[in-house]
């Protein structure tokens, strides 16, 4: 009876499916846990497909993402191909929980986790093999697919069981026609030592797979060239309007011996779809995605935590706007519509709550599209569930997280600020640490590349930033910003800090030697009336306490004009014009060490001194009291008294011979 039922279900998927509506996708799979314990262990196997949105009714939206139903993609199942097939594999259903679409592109993504219970020390591939692609396929028009996966329980070198790297990419990305692209594809490992590389899928049974990897879209990019370390695409489309398939292969090697053999430990299947359009005319810039995060970031998060993020779109061109984005998020995650709360500016904001069972990388990749339907660069990040990110202490106290704070001698050269966590140099170049002069409106005074930068040491919860030459002008006000990552985390990919753009975090000031305590009064010539100015004072800090603060006042004249008029009994005086100068007062506040503060501070050296002074002292104190009691004992003892005085008469009776 449920064989029947699963025809049938199959039988009314496939009437409302054409032949052209598969998009790509991917398999990945980890162990629950990665230590190996008994003769089985239960791996969560994850499979990622798009497909065409009109395809499937009702067609993926808000409300079927929201309620996980129905589920959208070919009723067929993925299956064992090579290897050691067994019971242990059962199927893995090939329809998803819908997680992203586009109506604009017709494009509909889901993703769908099932745990099986798999004998140790054994490995195979599983194949999702079907058919049709598309008819405007530059390579394989209306071919078949073939996307295979291979699984290890084998037990690594290190004792430990294996992960399978993560590659991750939109389904479809638009590139112009007749210029060259370079397109990276990000690919991480949790096993944080494996090297990773990217081939190119191939047909036959020559590979770790042993069985056609790529069907009709082997070599689906004519042309493009691989580089296989990092998973570059280099590549020209030249047909406008048409689709070309990538049909990759990532694979994690345990050492370079491994590499060298070409034995690697799992095979991860990635395939998606590049489209060429025609110059549109005009300008011709496409969108950018500009932040918060950068490109390839990885953010730790725990489960059950309320996460948000922005995603923030900047457009190039006079009357352009996003009207459309292409995106890959886990199953939960949700999306905002299109904001633009500036001119040139859009936001998206992703908000998510994730749970135990996503533990480990989820990725989330985007593409914005312009009115011109001009798609901006791919840009993914990586949420590392189950682990928290680094967090960059606030300094809030001279004796705080940071040094210095407050104000400092024009000198300073070493600043440090302390993290949450230990804490490594981040894994991409360009996360920079800024100074910043306050004074002259934000002007960069310096800035350092933490993912290189030698300037920048990275020691347990502490960084440190080293100048060779201290470029402070004296009595200006400067603050210190940070890029995302600038303190990664060491697991994984790294989770990264958030960046901190406040102006307010982390400033201190350079002290003013010219600024001595200093009062002046001018007297103004009189006529008939004699004005005499306040006195312009300027309190400076003191130079004993650089890092402390106190209150710095400034006074500032102020010039106004008072008229004076005199009178007599029988003619009117002359009307003479005097300066006044009255006075106003600013004040710049910064951290106050108070008297209590220093005497809780001085509590600790003063017990230990204490301690120290009196191990000390009392062992010579006791030896100084013994000597003056044993001497006050022999002045007052009777009997040495007598035997002294015997003593002195018997020599008297020796000397008188």
């Amino acid at each position: 009876m449920m064989n029947k039922f699963l025809l049938g279900c199959c039988f009314v998927i496939v009437c409302v499916v054409d032949g052209s509506h598969f998009r790509g996708g991917t398999i990945t799979s980890r162990p629950y846990n990665n230590t190996p314990s008994g003769s089985s262990v239960p791996v969560i196997v994850r499979e990622r497909w798009s497909w065409r949105r009109s395809a499937y009714a009702p067609a993926c939206s808000p409300a079927t993402i929201a309620a996980q139903a129905p589920m959208i993609g070919d009723g067929a199942w993925l299956n064992c191909v090579s290897g050691t097939c067994g019971a242990h594999w059962t199927g893995l259903y090939v329809p998803t929980y819908c997680t992203d679409f586009s109506a604009p592109l017709d494009v509909a993504s889901g993703e769908y986790y099932q745990t099986y219970t798999i004998p140790l020390n054994i490995q195979f591939s599983i194949a999702f093999a079907s058919g049709a692609w598309f008819g405007t396929l530059v390579v394989g028009s209306n071919g078949n697919w073939a996307v295979v996966g291979r699984i290890s329980t084998i037990v690594r070198p290190d004792g430990y069981l294996n992960t399978s790297p993560i590659a991750v990419s939109l389904p479809i990305l638009y590139k112009e026609i007749n210029i060259q692209h370079v397109h990276v594809v990000q690919m991480s490992d949790f096993d944080g030592t494996d090297i990773l590389k990217c081939r190119w899928s191939v047909g036959g049974t020559s590979t770790i797979n042993q069985y056609n990897e790529c069907a009709g879209v082997c070599n689906g990019i004519p042309g493009a060239n691989l580089i296989q370390e990092n998973c570059t695409i280099v590549f020209t489309l030249t047909a406008a309007n048409w689709y070309a398939a990538a049909a990759l292969q990532i694979e994690d090697f345990y050492n370079p011996a491994a590499v060298t053999a070409n034995t690697p430990m799992s095979s991860v299947p990635l395939q998606f779809l590049f489209y060429g359009y025609a110059n549109p005319g005009g300008c011709t810039t496409p969108p950018s995605i500009i932040g918060n995060r950068p490109n390839r970031a990885c953010i730790g998060v725990l489960p059950g935590e309320n996460i948000t993020e922005y995603v923030v779109i900047q457009v190039f061109c006079t009357g352009k706007s996003i009207v459309e984005y292409v995106s890959s998020v886990p199953v939960g995650m949700k999306k905002s519509a299109i904001l633009n709360p500036s001119t040139g500016i859009y936001h998206i904001i992703l908000s998510w709550v994730p749970v135990a069972s996503q533990y480990g990388p989820q990725a989330v990749c985007m593409g914005a599209v312009d009115n011109t339907n001009i798609q901006s660069n791919q840009w993914c990040i990586t949420f590392l569930v189950g682990f928290k990110s680094p967090d960059v202490i606030r300094p809030s106290t001279v004796q705080g997280s940071a040094s210095p704070v407050g104000t400092v001698f024009q000198n300073q050269t070493t600043f440090s600020i302390q993290t949450s966590i230990s804490v490594n140099r981040p894994t991409r170049n360009d996360t920079k640490i800024y100074f910043r002069d306050a004074t002259t409106g934000g002007t960069l005074v310096q800035s350092y590349d933490c993912g290189w930068s030698p300037e920048v040491t990275y020691t347990g919860f502490t960084i440190v930033i080293r100048f060779p030459v201290a470029p402070w002008i004296a009595g200006h006000f400067y603050y210190v910003t940070m890029d995302s990552g600038v303190a990664s985390g060491t697991e994984f990919c790294g989770p990264e800090s958030a960046p901190v753009t406040d102006p307010t975090y982390w400033v201190f000031n350079i002290w003013n030697p010219a600024l001595s305590s200093t009062t002046t009064t001018t007297t103004t010539p009189f006529t008939t009336v004699t004005v005499t100015t306040k006195p312009t004072s300027t309190t400076s800090i003191n130079t004993l306490l650089t890092t402390t603060g106190i209150v710095v006042t400034t006074t500032i004249p102020v010039t106004t004009v008072s008229t004076t008029t005199t009178s007599a009994a029988t003619t009117l005086a002359p009307t003479t014009a005097g300066t006044t100068v009255s006075a106003s007062t600013t004040e710049s506040t910064v951290n106050v060490l108070y008297p209590s503060d220093l005497e809780k501070l001085c509590l600790q050296p003063i017990l230990i001194m204490s301690v120290a002074s009196g191990l000390v002292i009392i062992p010579i104190q006791a030896l100084v009291m013994y000597a003056g009691f044993t001497k006050f004992s022999n002045l007052f003892n009777q009997n040495k008294a007598n035997a002294k005085m015997r003593h002195q008469q018997r020599m008297k009776r020796v000397m008188r011979r």
